[in-house]
């Protein structure tokens, strides 16, 4: 929760857009005047509008909007159909190829050094700490935004791709502790999946003990950072760029599965989905170790909360509880870590 006031909110957007256009610069970007600019994300933001809703947004005079719109449609930037409900109406949309390049030019392009020069420090983790937390914003905005136009969520790599320009929170570089406390103990066996994989710790833990290991992530920055691990640590372990909600497709069986910090990614559709996934990856016998977010965690920023209930509720059929343990996940923006589920499941 934040207590902010309107001056307060206007100088932080002052600021971070000075940060977006010096990371669009050094993208490459071909520079706009600023007001160009601002009408092309208004389009952006509001697709299928007309010059007056454009001009009524920004407050830019009419003709200045008109002007502006001409110019980024000669450069490609947007497109202008007519409206089939309303013939005399014109509609303003980003064209096909501005979205694709914006998709590809400014998510290639981190802020980081954009961040440097605007916080005046070089601090690798203040700067990585800004970030995670811009990105955590971004996401909620984008959620929000889609829901309210009615268009489909992110999910997979579109959804986790663009948080590795930057280190994520849920990569610190070793295996989760409540994890590790599980392999010390015996408790991974046979073929292990690591579902979810980030950039390998537990795939690798696995691996490290001898057993056979797969981890699947469905960002590839992910998995090719797993797999130069793998190689630097001499170890065997298999990394595959898949969708956790496609087990079935994989066509093979796992006696342990891992899950760090998947299962509260899920909205309830897809929770339904991944547990279906899981039945037809995991044989009877087989276990199911999860480390997810608990609802004894304060705040809204992050994933969303899980209550020992609905765990309960969504492993009703074809599992058995053995356990589920408060237990803290450890990230990399909060050295207390965040409150959590440490769950313990076998196939029935």
């Amino acid at each position: 929760m934040w207590l902010v006031n309107g001056l307060d909110l206007f100088l932080l957007a002052r600021r971070l857009t000075r940060v977006a256009e010096d990371s669009i610069s050094s993208a490459g970007l071909h520079p706009l005047p600023t007001s160009v600019r601002s009408i092309l994300a208004d389009v952006f933001e509001h697709p299928d509008t007309s010059i007056a809703e454009i001009t009524a947004r920004t407050g830019f005079p009419q003709s200045h909007v008109s002007a502006a719109v001409a110019t980024l449609r000669k450069a490609g930037a947007l497109e202008a159909n007519v409206d089939p409900r309303d013939r005399r109406r014109t509609l303003i949309r980003p064209s096909v190829r501005a979205r694709e390049q914006a998709a590809q030019r400014i998510a290639a392009a981190p802020i980081d050094g954009a961040l440097t020069r605007a916080l005046g420090t070089e601090d690798l983790r203040e700067i990585g700490e800004v970030v995670t937390l811009l990105e955590q914003l971004a996401q909620r905005f984008r959620r929000d935004r889609q829901d309210a136009l009615g268009g489909q969520p992110q999910r997979g790599a579109e959804r986790f791709e663009p948080m590795y320009s930057s280190r994520p929170p849920w990569d610190i570089g070793r295996p989760q502790p409540a994890f590790q406390e599980l392999a010390s103990a015996g408790a991974l066996r046979g073929r292990v999946l690591d579902v979810g994989c980030g950039t390998g710790e537990h795939a690798l833990m696995a691996a490290e003990l001898g057993l056979p290991a797969t981890g699947i992530d469905a960002a590839p920055t992910a998995i090719r950072m797993a797999e130069e691990k793998a190689r630097e640590r001499g170890l065997d372990a298999r990394f595959l760029v898949w969708d956790a909600l496609e087990l079935g497709a994989l066509g093979e069986r796992f006696d342990t599965v891992l899950d760090s910090g998947l299962f509260h990614v899920f909205d309830d559709e897809d929770r339904r989905r991944y547990v279906e996934a899981l039945l037809a990856a995991v044989p009877r016998g087989g276990r199911y170790f999860m480390l997810c977010f608990s609802d004894r965690q304060s705040g809204e920023l992050g994933p969303r909360r899980i209550r020992e209930v609905e765990i309960r509720e969504a492993f009703v059929q074809s599992w058995r509880v053995d356990a589920i343990e408060p237990a803290r996940m450890a990230l990399t923006i909060d050295p207390r870590g965040a409150q959590a589920w440490r769950v313990s499941l076998t196939r029935t």
